[in-house]
């Protein structure tokens, strides 16, 4: 009995811990913005990296933070004095609700359906696959 306790408090503890590890993720789609109201008044924005993510200032206690391709970055916010606000990681997502997948061998093209379906492009990822080498042709037959 006290070691199916154990094992409970544990199995809580580790759920715990998973949360805890996602709650300073801040989730943007991409090509939307995300409203971030502060509690006091930031100085300095500062994105990792801009090509995932950018930020502009509102007002002084307010930022709007848009998802500019897939992947993650982090978002710190600093006071006048130099004091850290806000340091959170930025996660950059589609908007999976309204997406079509299309497959056609090891071709994978996503389409947004919001109203009409338009392909998604992420020229990072087209670039990478233009610059990687063609792969030989290969058989699993044996």
């Amino acid at each position: 009995m006290f070691v199916v306790g154990v094992v409970a408090l544990l199995a809580n503890f580790g759920a715990g811990q998973a949360a805890d590890k996602n709650s300073d993720l801040i989730r943007v789609f991409m090509n939307h913005a995300r409203v971030l109201k502060l509690d006091r008044p930031v100085a300095k924005v500062i994105i990792g990296n801009s090509e995932v993510a950018d930020a502009t200032v509102a007002d002084s206690k307010t930022i709007v933070l848009t998802g500019r391709s897939f992947g993650t970055t982090n978002l710190v916010l600093l006071d006048s004095t130099g004091n850290a606000i806000l340091d959170e990681r930025v996660m950059v997502s589609i908007d999976e609700g309204n997406t079509v997948r299309v497959y056609r061998q090891t071709e994978r093209s996503v389409y947004s359906c919001t109203p009409n379906c338009e392909k998604n492009s992420n020229p990072s990822a087209a670039a990478a696959g233009a610059a990687a080498p063609a792969a030989p042709n290969t058989s699993m037959a044996q």
